[in-house]
């Protein structure tokens, strides 16, 4: 297996760049999908992303239950992009339909860590190559509010948990990559 972080900020270009490197790999192409629909923006968003890919792109969509979806669809004849970590932790924090104080302790959800560990053990176990996209959300302003705090925090952990376990590390600025770990693709 091998994987790849594409790390950058909300419209950076990391998912373009992230598809042109499964493109460039000439295996079976698929996509698993983080994002809900949850609004009509969100919707335009998901929208503007399908219309990105073509058909060689099989999707499969999985807000919650990744690390069983990639076991099911890392084969080494493909390659899997995520896209991405960020929306899936959002859609973890909130899975339980909770409402976070503004001001408290943020006792995360019981499935949060239980996805994230499995998470993880399914990608020191893929049999094929692995592209995973995700915000850098901790380069501003710490934000207003316990569950954004603790959503950064969160976001700032999985993502050095995945770039610990994954081969490249990349981050993308401005359409362009900076590579952090791992040698050019």
């Amino acid at each position: 297996m091998t994987g790849t972080l594409v790390l950058g900020g909300a419209r950076s270009g990391k998912s373009g760049f992230a598809e042109k490197l499964a493109i460039a790999t000439g295996k079976e192409l698929v996509y698993i999908a983080t994002a809900q629909a949850g609004d009509g923006e969100m919707a335009s968003r998901i929208a503007h992303h399908r219309s990105q890919r073509d058909a060689r792109w099989i999707t499969v969509e999985e807000p919650l239950a990744l690390a069983d979806a990639l076991s099911r669809w890392c084969t080494p004849q493909r390659v899997v992009l995520v896209d991405c970590l960020t929306l899936w932790l959002s859609n973890l924090l909130f899975s339980g339909g909770e409402e976070w104080p503004d001001n408290d302790d943020i006792a995360l959800p019981p499935r949060f860590h239980a996805e994230r560990a499995a998470l993880l053990q399914a990608l020191t176990n893929c049999a094929g190559d692995v592209l995973l996209v995700s915000n850098e959300v901790g380069m501003g302003i710490i934000p207003m509010g316990a569950i954004s705090r603790c959503f950064m925090d969160e976001a700032g952990r999985l993502n050095q948990a995945v770039a610990a376990v994954c081969d490249r590390a990349i981050f993308v600025a401005a359409g362009l990559p900076l590579y952090l770990k791992g040698a050019p693709c």
